[in-house]
């Protein structure tokens, strides 16, 4: 007897914008990220060049950090599968993880309208992720370019007394303060490497969550990818968390 499939709305267009965007935009972050790191093997070598690649990387990260927090906004007063309360695991979330493996090792995978509780889980991560992601990386934006929201504050305190702050250039020792500038530089090597390492990390989970998505796609039919575009999941089980 072949299963009855029926038609579930999951995902809001909210969330659904949310996800594309924030995957084009770190998609083409750690491309211009792996640029800037490796700007001397690929042969980026002056100062404008590379100051331009840095300039680049905050603007598509402000459309990341935008994205990011309408998502943040959306996960506090947004329709039910926007909030946090639909990834984050709550105080039942062992026992509904334990039994989806129980279900994976029987070859009868539970299905579900949202996240399985794996899926739970990766979320909570690349959410964790991203935030350190965005924080860190508006700190450097400010303190090696003296971009917004923090780089008028910045170049206010390196600059030499009687120069504006506006005229500094980005890497260059023109009107700046020496001893402010290595304070700065102590206080912004930190959130460089947290910044840098973060990446690796989320492009380590990336690679994991878009296998476990695919794969839960073929096998186990939570039409996660498809529902993605459609806002919608037929499945041919009762879902567990309706």
């Amino acid at each position: 007897m072949l299963p009855a499939y029926k038609n579930y709305s999951t995902w809001s267009p909210a969330v659904r914008w949310f996800h594309w965007i924030n995957v084009l935009s770190v998609t083409a972050l750690i491309l211009v990220g792996l640029m800037m790191l490796y700007s001397k093997e690929i042969g980026i070598v002056s100062i404008e060049a590379r100051v331009g690649l840095k300039e680049l990387h905050v603007s598509i990260g402000y459309i990341f950090a935008t994205n990011f927090l309408i998502r943040l906004i959306f996960a506090f007063a947004g329709p039910a599968s926007a909030r946090f309360s639909a990834f984050i695991p709550g105080k039942s979330f062992m026992q509904s993880l334990q039994s989806y493996r129980a279900s994976l090792k029987a070859g009868k995978p539970q299905q579900f309208i949202g996240h399985n509780p794996l899926g739970k889980l990766a979320v909570t991560a690349l959410f964790t992720l991203l935030t350190v992601l965005a924080i860190s990386g508006l700190i450097r934006a400010g303190t090696d370019i003296y971009y917004p929201p923090f780089g008028s504050t910045v170049a206010s305190y390196i600059a030499e007394e009687g120069i504006d702050p506006a005229s500094l250039i980005p890497y260059q020792s023109e009107g700046v303060n020496a001893e402010k500038m290595a304070s700065l530089k102590t206080f912004k090597s930190p959130f460089g490497k947290i910044h840098l390492y973060t990446a690796y990390l989320l492009m380590f989970l990336v690679v994991i969550h878009v296998t476990a998505v695919v794969r839960a796609e073929v096998k186990e039919g939570d039409r996660l990818v498809s529902s993605m575009f459609s806002g919608k999941k037929t499945l041919s089980e009762k879902p567990q968390d309706k």
